[in-house]
């Protein structure tokens, strides 16, 4: 496996002789925000700050400025932190393209620092797909014989998977289209895109990828 510092782009090389290109995709900017950088659980964060403190200034018997004060001073910080992160999902996915070719899976990621992760398919033991209500999903690949750096990739990797890091495809729109694609490039045969498509989309445990690790070894 090999980490290359590349200048960002579609691909960081021209393909070789011989390797075709199977799909390419980004990251979608709202599935970063939601499921990698949690911008859905700060607004109950700050929302049972609110409740607490609120609650405090009724048993003091505080005046209502007291409460409109407080109320303004913690949505105030709440909205901030949130565009913040929608900020930074924003730059993750501007910055990370993943392809899927004949022979690898190139990983592109990186915002102040452009990297890209080579993954050979030989390498790749076994796929899986989640997938969510909005068609997004996440494409983790299980790796024979190497090791990933999970700080180093995130949040391109599978979560609380830490001792053996797997890298992912996260938030992938039309991920079942993708899953295909990926799923073709194993084992030379054209994926069911059609059925990829009809199947509506749900949230759901990681599913093995059929003929993935066969198709591997």
């Amino acid at each position: 496996m090999k980490h290359d510092i590349s200048q960002f782009g579609e691909l960081p090389a021209p393909l070789p002789a011989g390797e075709r290109l199977i799909w390419q995709g980004k990251p979608c900017v709202h599935g970063l925000a939601w499921r990698a950088f949690h911008v859905r659980e700060v607004p109950l964060y700050f929302g049972a700050f609110l409740a607490w403190r609120l609650w405090t200034l009724h048993a003091g018997g505080a005046p209502l400025a007291d409460y409109a004060w407080a109320t303004v001073a913690t949505l105030g910080p709440a909205l901030l932190s949130v565009a913040v992160l929608y900020g930074l999902a924003w730059l993750f996915a501007r910055a990370a393209t993943y392809t899927v070719t004949s022979k690898r899976v190139l990983l592109q990621f990186g915002v102040a620092l452009p990297m890209t992760m080579n993954i050979p398919l030989s390498k790749i033991e076994a796929a899986a797909l989640k997938t969510y209500r909005d068609g997004s999903g996440d494409i983790p690949l299980k790796l024979v014989g190497e090791r990933v750096s999970h700080l180093l990739l995130w949040p391109h990797v599978r979560p609380w998977k830490l001792v053996v890091s797997e890298p992912m495809l996260r938030a992938v729109p039309n991920a079942a289209i993708a899953a295909a694609k990926l799923n073709e490039a194993l084992t030379g045969h054209p994926g069911p895109q059609a059925m990829a498509v009809a199947q509506p989309a749900r949230a759901a445990a990681p599913e093995e990828m059929p003929n993935a690790a066969s198709a591997a070894a």
